[in-house]
C-alpha cells in the first residue's frame, strides 16, 4: 500500500508498506515551501555551540562516495559514516553534549538514562571519560552487544520491560526516586542539538548536497540535523525514514499530532518507540518534506548491500535510511546528490544472519 497526502507547509508524506507496490506520483520539485518556528525552539547556534563544546570529544565522521550502492542511475550517493563513532553510532553527539553541560553537583551524583542500547552507549563511554556515574535501563529483549558493550563502560544495567516505554518508567522513578538528572534518549533539547552536530558536518563534507535522507525513531536526530540543515541549506530536501513496523512519525503526521502506535518487531530496534517524542515532533513537522517507511526486506536489503559494497556490519536502524533509498520507488532523486546516514553498527550475530537470509531472499 502506497500513501500519499499533503500536510499544512509540507510536500507529499510517503508511505511504502508492499515491496511490490507501484511508484508514487512525486512532484518535479522537492524544494522546501518553508518552515515554521515552534516552542520549543531549537536553533542553529544551539546546534554550533554544541559543535564547539563536541569538538576533540567525538569523532568528525567522513562522508565517502559510494556509487556502487546506486548502480544504474546518475546521481551520487555519500554515505555519512556515523558507525565510525567511539561507540559506533551517532547517538553519543547528543549524549555527550548534556553530559559536558552538567553542574557540578550533577556530575558527582551522575545520570539515570532508558535507552535500547545506543544512547546508553554514549552516555556510558563519555560518563566514564567524564567521571560521571552512569545508571541505564534497558529493554530486556535488546541485543545483548548493545548491553555487554554498556556495562564494560562502566554503567550500572538494569534490564526493565520488554519496551523502551516501560525502561523510561522505570528510569524516570529512579531519577526522581535519587535526585539524579534523567536523560532522555531524543525528547531532550541538548540531545537534539548534539545530533544536529553530524548535518553541519555532512553539509561541509559534500558541496552541492541536494538530498539528505535521515533515520528516525524518537526524533531527536532528525529534528536536530533538519534545524541545521534549514538554517544552512534551505533548499536541500529532506526524508525521513521509519520502520513500517514502527512507524510513529508518519502516524502523527497523519493525525496533525503525536498519537501511540502499536509497535511490532523490526530489525531496526533502535527506531522502535511507539510514539515520537513531543519536543522532536514540534521542532521537526514542518521543516520534513517526506516520510517513507521501509519494510523488513528492505531494511534487510539495505544491510546486505552495506556489508557487500562497503564492509559495513550495520545495524538496522544503522541502514535504515539507506533502506529508504534502495527501495526504488523515490526515482525523482535519481539524479540527484544524496546524503545517507549510516547511523550506527551495534548488531549481534544472530540479529545480522536473520537480516542477511531476509535480505538475501528480498534482493
Amino acid at each position: 500500500m502506497v500513501v500519499g497526502f499533503l500536510c499544512p507547509g509540507l510536500l507529499p508524506v510517503v508511505s511504502i508498506m508492499n515491496p511490490t507496490a507501484p511508484t508514487p506520483s512525486l512532484p518535479s520539485s522537492f524544494v522546501p515551501r518553508g518552515f515554521a518556528r515552534c516552542d520549543p525552539t531549537l536553533s542553529l547556534d544551539d546546534i554550533l555551540a554544541a559543535q564547539r563544546r563536541l569538538q576533540g570529544v567525538v569523532r568528525n565522521t567522513p562522508c565517502c562516495a559510494a556509487d556502487e550502492l546506486r548502480l544504474g542511475v546518475t546521481g551520487d550517493l555519500f554515505l555519512k559514516h556515523e558507525h565510525l563513532q567511539h561507540t559506533r553510532s551517532f547517538k553519543e553527539r547528543g549524549a555527550a553534549n548534556v553530559l559536558l553541560q552538567l553542574r557540578p553537583s550533577e556530575r558527582r551524583d551522575g545520570v539515570v538514562a532508558a535507552s535500547a542500547g545506543n544512547h546508553g552507549l554514549g552516555l556510558a563511554w563519555h560518563g566514564a571519560r567524564l567521571g560521571v556515574p552512569v545508571t541505564l535501563v534497558i529493554p530486556a529483549d535488546a541485543p545483548h552487544a548493545k548491553v555487554d558493550r554498556c556495562r564494560a563502560f562502566g554503567a550500572q544495567v538494569e534490564l526493565c520491560g520488554e519496551t523502551f516505554e516501560a525502561a523510561d518508567f522505570r528510569a524516570r522513578e529512579l531519577a526522581g526516586r535519587e535526585g539524579r538528572r534523567y536523560v532522555h534518549p531524543f525528547d531532550d533539547l541538548d540531545v537534539m542539538a548534539g545530533q544536529g552536530t553530524v548535518a553541519v558536518e555532512f553539509l561541509e563534507q559534500v558541496p552541492g548536497v541536494e538530498v539528505v535522507f535521515l533515520p528516525v525513531g524518537g526524533g531527536g536526530l532528525l529534528a536536530g540535523a533538519a534545524t541545521a540543515i534549514r538554517a544552512l541549506r534551505p533548499d536541500v530536501a529532506i526524508v525521513a525514514v521509519e520502520p513500517a513496523n514502527a512507524a510513529c512519525y508518519l502516524a502523527a503526521q497523519q493525525a496533525d499530532g503525536r498519537i501511540p502506535i502499536h509497535v511490532q518487531p523490526t530489525l531496526a530496534d533502535g527506531l522502535a518507540v511507539s510514539q515520537i517524542g513531543a519536543k522532536p515532533y514540534a521542532v521537526a513537522r514542518g521543516l520534513v518534506d517526506l516520510v517513507v517507511t521501509v519494510s523488513e526486506y528492505e531494511i534487510a536489503h539495505a544491510m546486505v548491500r552495506l556489508f557487500e559494497t562497503e564492509r559495513i556490519v550495520a545495524e538496522g536502524a544503522g541502514a535504515a535510511a539507506l533502506a529508504g533509498l534502495l527501495s526504488g520507488r523515490l526515482r525523482e532523486f535519481d539524479d540527484c546528490r544524496v546524503v545517507a546516514l549510516v547511523g550506527g553498527a551495534n548488531v549481534d550475530a544472530a540479529t545480522f544472519a536473520r537480516a542477511l537470509q531476509l535480505g538475501q531472499r528480498a534482493a
